[in-house]
């Protein structure tokens, strides 16, 4: 009965996050309370993610594989630009599951967390900075801009979250799948040329 409902909770919170651009937590706490679902049936990562696959693979195989690409070439642009902070493409893009919709994270890995601030005032890039969960669980710095994507004839979030040079060590370890959680420039070079 309890992998029944984690499913039916997986299905919505896909469909939310595909359609209307929802953070994965955000999107499963949602789709348990518009299901009246108990919060304890909320589904794990993985099936999430098994279920945003199938609905990008049922309702937009025609635009996605597109989508994706131009949001890669744009993450490609930003890491080059950003190549003195060790950039490393993670989330929905590096994964093949991002949209139109979906917000582009780069994390960087800096001696001083204040440099990229820095360098992006120097480019005279607008941007405004927030706060995150980085991955040992405490509070970092994010800065989150918007950039226009040609290909997708609009502009798109970027979310650039500042991790200490120390926390890269271990930073490619694949998942319980075999997958990565983060690529960087060559890694992501790699996919695309593959696509």
């Amino acid at each position: 009965m309890t992998n029944d409902l984690t499913a039916e909770i997986a299905a919505a919170a896909a469909r939310l996050i595909v359609d209307e651009g929802m953070d994965w937590g955000p999107a499963k706490q949602r789709a348990a309370r518009d299901l009246g679902m108990p919060r304890g049936a909320l589904p794990g990562n993985d099936e999430v993610e098994d279920a945003v696959r199938e609905h990008i693979t049922i309702f937009h195989a025609d635009t996605q594989p597109a989508e994706l690409r131009a949001l890669r070439e744009l993450a490609a642009v930003w890491m080059a630009r950003l190549a003195d902070f060790r950039p490393h493409l993670t989330g929905a893009v590096w994964r093949g599951t991002a949209t139109r919709l979906s917000n582009l994270h780069l994390q960087l890995y800096c001696d001083d967390s204040k440099a990229a601030e820095i360098a992006l005032l120097d480019r005279g890039v607008d941007f405004d900075v927030a706060e995150t969960r980085g991955s040992k669980g405490r509070t970092v710095d994010m800065l989150v801009l918007d950039a226009p994507c040609p290909a997708l004839q609009e502009r798109v979030t970027i979310c650039l979250t500042i991790l200490d040079f120390d926390d890269l060590r271990g930073a490619l370890k694949p998942d319980a799948r075999g997958l990565t959680e983060r690529g960087d420039l060559a890694a992501l070079q790699t996919l695309l040329d593959t696509d």
